[in-house]
């Protein structure tokens, strides 16, 4: 009965700060309208009272909570629109990785700035020529006095435009296979030799980036674990991609979103049986998908390693997008491609839904790894498995 008195004054204090404070900061701009800065004030006034990192331990700065008191702050935050999308990357992809595997250093040097809001985070994997396969990668990393010189180009990557600081992949290695030639590294976004530039999708926003490296110099203390271990540290970052995009972690609340349940539930006529029938399905999906990354995030927490279910739910999260997309479609009529001033509205949710089976990897990619990792089915023939990187065709 003390834990559960103890959970509903910590829920109750949450609502208390959230009413006092979120409305002000989704007032003030959406990161890329210009609301960076009202961004990162929200976030360190949201770190001082105690609700960013609950769940992180506290020698790092974290609250050192539990996944009790985590969920109760999303259930009161799910009814704001909280300004925190530009911290998505580092808060449900980077932090972990450090959490997981950064020395303490890197640690001391990181986390508490990330969760505070005060440095932005993007991850730097995907290229022109290896998406879903990230093992294909040509960014090389060389090895100089004092540390490593990157070269090439990374795509695809949120937030790239506000980033302090990047996590990676790179190729430290050309005569091995290519998932044994890789590292990852901290990289200092400001450095000289580093280029953004923005890629705008068919909303007309800047969603994406895609990056430059030119003799780019990174310091020793900048790897993260082994030389050439590189692959089992994508590994775990990928696992926390996956587990962060189907929760939604540090992507703000659901108010706002004009294809949700609760937007659709008071946009359309529930008198119709058959739209009621379709809102019910929509809320079973999005409840199921809920209960099941509340049971990932449990284990986890345990020490109980989710594996490849992490791309299970990262799956069930893009059939549950395009299925809200196509509802809202049929629901909405005509009004579901009509365009607001300043975007936002359901013809920009409609138009982002099929990114959702893209980022992170491809649906397809997504199967075959539940197949193989999960169902233990027989994995797809391969060609590429044991020979050198410089020895692949695609690469000579």
């Amino acid at each position: 009965m003390g834990v559960d008195m103890d959970l509903q004054e910590y829920r109750r204090r949450a609502r208390a700060w959230l009413e006092t404070n979120a409305p002000v900061a989704a007032a003030e701009g959406a990161p890329d309208t210009g609301g960076v800065a009202a961004a990162k004030a929200f976030m360190a006034r949201m770190y001082d009272a105690g609700y960013s990192g609950i769940t992180w331990p506290k020698e790092w700065g974290g609250q050192g909570l539990t996944q009790a008191e985590e969920r109760a702050f999303a259930e009161e935050a799910r009814h704001y629109t909280l300004p925190t999308y530009v911290f998505s990357i580092g808060l449900g992809m980077c932090g972990p990785t450090l959490v997981d595997l950064g020395s303490p250093e890197q640690k001391t040097r990181h986390l508490r700035p990330l969760l505070r809001g005060e440095e932005i985070w993007c991850q730097l994997f995907s290229e022109p020529g290896a998406g879903s396969d990230v093992a294909a990668l040509q960014t090389r990393a060389t090895r100089v006095e004092g540390g490593w010189t990157v070269t090439g180009q990374k795509v695809w990557t949120s937030v790239a435009q506000h980033a302090d600081w990047g996590l990676l992949l790179a190729r430290t290695d050309v005569d091995v296979p290519k998932h044994k030639g890789l590292s990852m590294f901290v990289v200092d976004m400001h450095a000289p030799g580093v280029t953004v530039r923005p890629l705008r999708d068919m909303t007309g926003r800047a969603h994406f980036n895609e990056i430059f490296f030119d003799d780019v110099h990174i310091p020793d203390e900048n790897l993260i674990g082994r030389v050439n271990d590189g692959w089992s540290c994508a590994v775990t970052t990928l696992l926390h991609e996956r587990l962060s995009i189907s929760s939604g972690v540090g992507m703000g609340g659901q108010k706002d979103n004009p294809v949700a349940f609760e937007a659709l539930r008071h946009r359309v006529d529930t008198a119709d049986p058959v739209v009621r029938d379709q809102l019910v399905e929509l809320y079973i999906r999005s409840r199921a998908l809920a209960l099941f990354n509340q049971r990932l995030a449990q284990e986890t927490k345990a020490g109980i390693f989710p594996g490849a279910r992490g791309s299970a739910a990262k799956l069930l999260l893009a059939e549950l997008t395009m299925f809200q997309a196509d509802l809202a479609t049929s629901l909405a009529g005509p009004e579901a491609v009509a365009y607001e001033e300043g975007g936002g509205g359901p013809a920009e949710a409609l138009a982002l839904a099929p990114a959702m089976a893209l980022g992170g990897g491809t649906n397809e990619i997504m199967r075959n790894i539940v197949g193989d990792r999960v169902l233990n089915l027989p994995p797809e023939p391969r060609t590429d498995k044991n020979v050198p990187f410089k020895d692949l065709r695609a690469n000579g």
